[in-house]
């Protein structure tokens, strides 16, 4: 057998260089991670640095914030110009939108601000105060003023407590006497007509012989009634309940306790205090009445003066 060929010392330099050469990349490449890694240590630090400086910022331009709001306030309470702590609040709340940007944020330019309106503050402490002692001598002012304004209240309460009584009184003496001087009717009565024009009484009437029907109102005297002209409003409930009206017979609407209402019919007479009769003949233009109890309604002057009933079979 011929012998084995070994390797030669070329082949060995070079692999010996490849190795030495990877362990230098090795090496290098493990500096620069390290060397990253203590870059962006310090810039978290920076950051936290910073974000912390704005956080503080932030808390005391909040806090002066608050305390602005209450001497705007109070000045205003006491009679002071506001204008210019408006502009300051204006400019604050600007301040307070640009801390957002925390890479712009120079700590230094914003402890100059905070200083500035610190001095602001109390500048308007020294104006409240001036203001609060010339409010003082206003309200010793005033108070005098009171005193000596305070009988003539009282006075002048009375007399209008007096006026307010006195009106009561008379409101009421009006309601009751425009009560008294209301119409009163002392009967109504309903009688059938027939086709001819026959009457007959009695309250119960057939609707094959009813042609119409004759509703006679007896109005009672009263001496405090106005003896003019009046209107009677006549209205008529079928067995339902409905109002009979027909507007083609002079059926209408009038004012009943603020409320529109339909009247069957109406009458204006002149009133003379002589125990008037009042007729109403109303007819249903050839239509049958139905068969039920029939109600009547009386109405003069915004009262129910009287009602009446009759049925038909």
């Amino acid at each position: 057998m011929e012998p084995r060929p070994q390797p030669s010392n070329n082949s060995r330099s070079y692999l010996l260089a490849a190795l030495l050469i990877l362990a230098a990349l090795n090496v290098l490449l493990l500096y620069f991670y390290y060397q990253e890694r203590q870059d962006n240590k310090t810039k978290d630090a920076t950051i936290a640095a910073k974000t912390e400086e704005v956080l503080v910022a932030k808390t005391k331009l909040d806090s002066i914030s608050a305390q602005l709001d209450a001497k705007i306030a109070e000045i205003q309470q006491l009679g002071g110009s506001i204008d210019s702590l408006m502009k300051v609040k204006a400019q604050l709340e600007v301040d307070k939108r640009e801390l957002k940007n925390v890479g712009t944020f120079d700590s230094k330019k914003y402890d100059q601000k905070i200083r500035n309106y610190q001095t602001i503050l109390a500048q308007k402490d020294q104006e409240i105060a001036r203001l609060k002692e010339e409010n003082g001598v206003l309200t010793q002012q005033n108070e005098s003023l009171n005193q000596e304004n305070s009988g003539l209240k009282a006075e002048r309460q009375t007399l209008s407590d007096s006026v307010v009584a006195v009106s009561t009184k008379n409101k009421e003496l009006e309601e009751k006497v425009t009560i008294a001087a209301a119409l009163r009717a002392e009967a109504v009565t309903v009688n059938s007509v027939n086709a001819k024009g026959k009457e007959t009484d009695g309250g119960t009437y057939k609707a094959k012989k009813l042609d119409k029907v004759h509703i006679s109102v007896l109005l009672a005297p009263n001496g405090l009634a106005k003896q003019d002209e009046k209107v009677l409003y006549m209205r008529l409930l079928d067995p339902s309940g409905a109002v009979v009206s027909d507007l083609a017979t002079g059926s209408g609407e009038f004012t009943y306790n603020g409320q529109g209402m339909i009247y069957t019919a109406m009458q204006r007479f002149n009133f003379d205090n002589s125990r008037q009769r009042i007729d109403y003949f109303y007819g249903r233009g050839g239509q049958r009445f139905n068969e039920g109890k029939y109600t009547i309604e009386i109405y003069c002057e915004g009262f129910r003066i009287g009602e009446g009933e009759f049925t038909i079979k």
